[in-house]
């Protein structure tokens, strides 16, 4: 029994995924040009698709699983059940007109032509604001539909917003934001059931570990009770004596985004030997 996961066949979502996948232990062998693929060492395969395939790949039970934009899951509204969002492959939908143009707010749209490939969300939400466009579907270098007469603005995904600027655009309207989501087909059986509940395990022991540093430091004891509340751990430093009396071992874990602030508070209260280590894998 092996779990079928879709996955985008190339881009950044490909990478992000992969990469996750081989630090949760689903290696593979070379990929390129292969639809389906065995891993080894866990039971499952994975299924290489268009990014828009994959929401009726896992609806229709042609893959039990899979990895897809939250842009692409909601645009094809298929009955696939969403197990985990994943964090990373952030971008959002947005609404982006001429840059000369004036914008005051959403009634600008009401009988404009907007291009985009994403019309069910699109169309959605114009229902919901009360405004009537004239929505084109293209598929590709949406951007570029203003400069040539298609349309009169877009709804297109947005990273930087390096490409609306490029195109003469400017950002409007955020109408969703979006990330990698695990979806999966419904009324799997038991067996694969078990397995998908292993790889959630793997993979959330790996973004557990995500901008997390593991320290250890030499702490005096007179500030032990300072230092502790400065590194508060998963539940609570681990606290070692040293040979040399009146000293102790701290160990824990930091948070990334707080580390040279903790690290600068942990030196003016005496810490020394203060050793900084990767984190590869947290199981809480």
């Amino acid at each position: 029994m092996v779990l079928r996961i879709a996955v985008q066949s190339k881009g950044r979502l490909f990478e992000e995924t992969m990469e996750l996948l081989q630090e949760a232990g689903v290696k593979l062998n070379n990929i390129k040009r292969t639809l389906l693929v065995p891993a080894k060492g866990f039971p499952v395969e994975i299924l290489f698709l268009r990014d828009d395939d994959i929401p009726q790949a896992v609806a229709t039970g042609v893959a039990d699983i899979g990895v897809v934009g939250e842009n692409e899951y909601m645009e094809k509204n298929e009955d696939a059940e969403v197990i985990k969002r994943l964090g990373f492959s952030k971008c959002r939908l947005s609404l982006a007109i001429p840059k000369d143009e004036n914008y005051e707010d959403i009634k600008w749209f009401e009988g404009k032509k907007i291009a985009t490939s994403y019309p069910f969300i699109l169309n959605k939400y114009m229902k919901e604001q009360g405004i009537n466009s004239d929505i084109h579907i293209i598929t590709g270098s949406v951007e570029i539909s203003p400069s040539i007469g298609l349309s009169d603005a877009i709804f297109d995904i947005v990273s930087s917003g390096g490409t609306l600027v490029s195109n003469r655009l400017k950002e409007v309207e955020v109408i969703m934001q979006s990330e990698a989501l695990l979806i999966a087909t419904k009324n799997l059986s038991q067996e694969k059931k078990d397995i998908l509940d292993e790889l959630i395990f793997r993979i959330e022991a790996v973004q557990t570990a995500t901008d997390k540093k593991y320290v250890l430091l030499n702490a005096p004891e007179d500030k032990l009770s300072e230092i502790i509340d400065i590194l508060p751990g998963m539940r609570s430093p681990t606290v070692t004596p040293l040979a040399t009396k009146g000293w102790c071992s701290v160990q824990s874990v930091v948070e990334d985004k707080r580390f040279w602030e903790v690290i600068s508070k942990l030196k003016s209260l005496g810490a020394e030997g203060i050793l900084v280590l990767p984190i590869e894998k947290m199981i809480l």
